[in-house]
């Protein structure tokens, strides 16, 4: 069995803390994600699948619990070494795709090796160059945003997600504004990124077609784990 890439241990968030409107979303999570994995988090709108997801990105702080990254203590850790830790072991794929429009796709995908080593090299290059041509749009390089369809711009955040060869890749409903061909397209990009690469997954859907085709389905309602099993496809 592979080792945890994440561990949280009885996590909150509280917002607004000590405040008469203060509002607890998460209450005591326990969840972990081993390298490989490819998971799934479902549960309603409002249930606190965002706010988890940013929290194991290391995008929001907890309030309290617990919480290791390839088993070192990392809740309290400063500004500083969650970006380190957020490049070297993290990737992410949002919904909005979260591109820049003034740089071609290759440059996207090139910008995490840019704020990780502070310049562009020819083995970034060439990495990013590889990546998209993985996921099909080697013929587009350099062309921008803009200029491509919604499919093809989360292809590219696939590909940029990738770049560092993450441990782990969060997924927030990465298919949620494509159409059915698009998504099924962009989650068969995922799921072969994990087959051959071992790349774990966290996936939050809302669409049951691709929770099945999941490995691992964990259920959040109300701020708390209701539902956590292997799926069977």
């Amino acid at each position: 069995m592979n080792p945890a890439v994440i561990e949280l241990k009885d996590i909150c968030k509280t917002y607004n803390a000590g405040t008469p409107v203060a509002l607890e979303v998460l209450h005591g999570i326990d969840i972990s994600v081993r390298g490989g994995e490819f998971a799934c988090l479902i549960g309603p709108s409002g249930s606190g699948k965002t706010t988890l997801l940013n929290l194991i990105g290391l995008l929001e702080w907890p309030s309290s619990g617990s919480y290791h990254l390839k088993g070192r203590p990392i809740e309290q850790a400063g500004d500083d070494e969650r970006t380190r830790a957020r490049l070297e072991t993290l990737g992410f794929v949002f919904q909005f795709h979260h591109l820049l429009p003034a740089f071609s796709a290759l440059e996207n995908v090139m910008m995490p090796g840019l704020m990780r080593y502070g310049a562009y090299t020819a083995e970034q290059r060439a990495n990013a160059t590889e990546l998209l041509s993985a996921v099909g749009l080697g013929g587009t390089l350099h062309k921008r945003p803009p200029e491509l369809s919604g499919g093809m711009q989360q292809r590219v955040a696939v590909a940029r997600a990738l770049a560092l060869s993450p441990d782990l890749v969060l997924a927030d409903e990465p298919t949620g504004n494509l159409d059915t061909h698009s998504a099924d397209g962009v989650f068969e990009l995922l799921r072969r990124f994990n087959e051959t690469k071992g790349t774990a997954f966290l996936i939050v859907t809302h669409d049951p077609r691709l929770a099945a085709r999941c490995d691992r389905v964990i259920e959040l309602r109300d701020g708390v784990i209701v539902g956590d099993a292997p799926h069977r496809r």
